[in-house]
């Protein structure tokens, strides 16, 4: 593989680098290089890199504090930040000194990287979404420190088991983490459940359990930069480590049983919700978040500025769907039962730090809470919930004094679903920003979602669409790309990725379009020997590699794609010797725990895949692959090789997606709904350059409206009835005849809510014309330059530079 780019850099020489790789080893991990395994080399050669990045970072941070300025705190429940050797190196300038260096020590970098674990700090597409924000905003200068949970083991790791999805830790933490600086004095109490009481005007809350939230560090260097931000994860700890009593008594399970109990709270990222324990350890982790969160920002601001008076000048506080919104009652509840602050200016001060990003439209992801749980588990928080509520239903009240209906619709508490707090709202009527992340979802969000809330705070909603970094996902991700850029149009695109549009002048330079088409079929070699190496499956680079990446979920449609792949196989087992367009058509992705339908689409996956692939009518013509366990990493290997880009969800579920993003950058056509920020893909791309299908919001919400009668779709389409008939009756499970029958009822009698069966048949007519280009390389090759090309604005240095300025005002810090 050839090294990334890396700008000029301070001369490190490879001397230095070797003694101090050495030197690590022995003295910080305590090992005889004759025996050092392959981790241990690792773990050494990330101990000397982030020694050379700890000098910027605290270069960085004095010049913050020194400036006094406004700074930006990014609140998440996820930050799927991927390995982190690749991109330190990248950022350090110091790629190829550490690639020779380790040369002369008989180590292969490469090798190294891949031994490197992904943090499981996130899921899908929110983590990965702020990890590229906090490259950003490092690469940017801009002053902005993000929160998370530093989980234990993540959220699971995926095995495939004879089809079907098995969940086992994902211990991402068995090596340690050099990277991390854990901070055992900057700690803070958490609590929980306890009692309000009231004395006099004072309101005390009382009778509480204690967790300790731990933090621990993490460098966000920027590339190019001095700058150089914090990631900092709370990790629980128990406030009493063991009951001395209980053990001497020989009750060991009890001893430590409390311990235990805290410490769950930061183990598992989205614990199995299915249950009322499962909800309730969630409710205590986003809390966890929140208030070892806030009190750390309270405790830095005044250590700098011996004041809160100027706290809403200083701060800012976004939050990154609505998992961390209980932080608006945490600090309201903070500023006026520990500092004094009255009720109207702890409110004040909320309003004017907070701002919020909504995530999602579709109701059952929008995040409520019993107000009964609420009750037991925050009951101060619950008591602030309610006096925000009837300070704004009191002022909608006087405002629209004839709205009868209003105040119950844009009431935080839900009063007809047994009494729910809506977090959405609440983060709604505190901020003083709340944005969309692509131009149709944010149109979408005051028109449906926040119609109320968007009359009455008109000026409150806006949309800044979403980014990716093109350091990991070009720079890093595709070396072969890269380079042909480099040779084009220079090596400064990594850091203003605008200027791709030097590009198009030479759209139709063959010699480019040619180096195009090298890079993407070097890329797909690579797959395909990962896929031969990993998993026994033996793929021609020279198919079309079709790919659907994301998390599993029915508004996705991965059941859709599957429909296709199965008209396909019929076509091909109808007439075997036509002239058929090679496909290996890829999936990955993981199911919730709990989420039946989900992981029953993974099995369903599977079962078509294993009937396909052992046909010998088929042969190369087609191949199915579910590649287990999917990773910043996995994603980093397959987004390269992708000829087509699977962005199919029901047109206005999907806010904006950033894998079609990635996808585009890198060269990959897209087939896609105009959902999410497919619409503004087209925009730029051209529409003639991606392949678009299916029903608009517009039409999928008249569909409703009028009655959707999914079998009306089945009747009249041979093929569709052809493929539901094949799953319904046992041809994929032959061992198991029904598996699927619930599958394909709940398309057929239970409303296929996501209109897979409306939109099967342009979908699968659109596939035929990918074919059709596909089979015409020079204009497959076009096409893809117009994509690559046309990708500079869905950069995430654009989207957080209009975060800088529209929504959290802060400015560069001078280095």
């Amino acid at each position: 593989m050839n090294a990334p780019f890396s700008y000029a850099s301070p001369t490190v020489s490879v001397e230095a680098l070797k003694n101090s790789i050495a030197y690590k080893l022995m003295f910080t991990l305590g090992k005889d290089p004759a025996i050092a395994n392959r981790h241990e080399w690792l773990n050494a050669t990330l101990f000397a890199v982030r020694d050379r990045m700890v000098e910027r970072w605290l270069r960085s941070s004095r010049a913050q504090l020194s400036q006094e300025v406004r700074q930006v705190y990014y609140l998440s429940m996820e930050f799927l930040i991927g390995r982190t050797l690749s991109n330190a190196l990248l950022s350090l300038g110091i790629y190829d000194e550490v690639k020779s260096a380790l040369d002369e020590m008989g180590l292969d970098l490469e090798a190294l990287i891949d031994e490197e674990n992904d943090p499981g700090l996130g899921n899908g597409g929110l983590g990965r979404l702020a990890a590229c924000f906090l490259d950003s905003l490092a690469t940017l200068q801009l002053p902005g420190r993000g929160y998370g949970i530093r989980y234990e083991y993540g959220m699971f790791r995926q095995n495939i088991i004879d089809g079907r999805q098995k969940e086992s830790p994902d211990y991402w933490l068995e090596y340690g983490n050099p990277w991390e600086f854990e901070r055992y004095n900057t700690r803070y109490k958490v609590r929980f459940g306890g009692r309000v009481q009231l004395e006099g005007k004072k309101t005390r809350w009382v009778e509480t359990e204690e967790i300790i939230a731990v933090a621990h560090d993490q460098i966000i260097p920027g590339y190019d930069t001095d700058a150089a931000n914090t990631l900092r994860l709370w990790r629980a700890q128990a406030s009493s480590e063991i009951n001395l009593g209980k053990f001497n008594q020989g009750d060991y399970f009890a001893a430590v049983e409390d311990k235990n109990h805290s410490e769950n709270v930061s183990r598992v990222l989205y614990p199995d919700d299915s249950t009322y324990s499962g909800r309730e350890l969630r409710l205590r982790q986003e809390y966890f978040l929140v208030s070892a969160t806030v009190q750390d920002i309270l405790h830095r601001h005044f250590s700098l500025h011996k004041t809160y008076a100027n706290l809403a000048d200083k701060i800012a506080i976004h939050l990154n769907d609505t998992h961390p919104v209980l932080s608006i009652p945490e600090l309201i509840r903070l500023l006026i039962d520990e500092h004094k602050f009255n009720w109207n200016d702890a409110f004040e001060v909320a309003c004017q730090v907070f701002s919020y990003t909504n995530h999602t439209l579709m109701s059952e992801a929008l995040e409520t809470w019993p107000v009964d749980m609420l009750g037991k588990i925050l009951p101060r928080h619950l008591q602030i919930i309610f006096e925000i509520n009837d300070y704004f239903l009191k002022t909608l009240q006087e405002q629209y004094p004839n709205d009868i209906g209003l105040l119950s619709r844009a009431s935080i508490i839900d009063e007809s679903n047994g009494r729910r707090v809506r977090m959405a709202w609440l983060a709604v009527v505190v901020s003083h920003k709340v944005n969309g992340v692509s131009e149709l979802h944010a149109s979408l969000m005051v028109q449906s979602l926040f119609a109320d809330f968007a009359r009455i705070f008109p000026t409150r909603f806006c949309n800044v669409t979403n980014g990716v970094t093109p350091r990991r996902w070009l720079a890093l991700a595709n070396p072969p790309l890269s380079d042909v850029l480099d040779n084009n149009i220079g090596h400064t695109w990594r850091t203003d990725l605008s200027q791709l549009d030097e590009l198009k002048p030479r759209l139709d330079y063959p010699a480019l379009n040619e180096a195009v088409r090298e890079a993407k079929l070097e890329n797909k070699r690579r797959l395909a020997g990962w896929l031969a190496a990993h998993m026994n499956m033996v793929v021609n680079p020279n198919a079309l590699f079709d790919v659907q990446i994301k998390r599993i979920h029915e508004y996705k449609r991965q059941l859709m794609n599957v429909l296709h792949v199965i008209t396909r196989y019929n076509r091909i087992k109808a007439d075997p010797d036509a002239d058929w367009v090679p496909r290996v058509v890829i999936f990955a992705g993981k199911a919730a725990s709990a989420y039946y339908m989900a992981r029953h689409i993974i099995h369903f996956i599977n079962d078509v895949s294993r009937v396909i692939n052992n046909d010998p009518v088929i042969n190369d013509r087609l191949k199915v692959v579910f590649i287990p366990d999917y990773s910043v990493s996995l994603a980093q290997l397959i987004i390269p090789a992708a000829d087509l880009s699977e962005q199919i969800s029901l047109a206005g579920t999907e806010a904006s997606g950033t894998s079609n993003m990635k996808f585009a950058l890198n060269g990959a056509l897209t087939i896609g709904t105009l959902d999410g920020a497919n619409v503004e893909i087209r925009e730029h791309v051209g529409k003639e350059n991606i392949f678009i299908f299916g029903n608009t919001a517009k039409e999928v919400e008249q569909l409703r409206a009028r009655g959707y009668s999914p079998r009306e779709y089945y009747d009249s389409d041979e093929e569709l009835r052809q493929a539901l008939t094949q799953a319904g009756t046992g041809v994929f499970s032959p061992d198991e005849p029904e598996r699927y029958r619930d599958l394909v009822d709940s398309l057929l009698n239970f409303g296929d809510r996501y209109q897979v069966l409306a939109d099967y048949r342009s979908y699968v007519d659109c596939q035929d014309k990918v074919d059709a280009l596909y089979r015409q390389p020079e204009l497959w090759a076009s096409s893809a330059m117009h994509n690559i090309a046309n990708m500079g604005y869905f950069s995430s240095d654009r989207t957080i530079q209009e975060y800088a300025k529209q929504i959290w005002h802060i400015d560069p810090v001078r280095l």
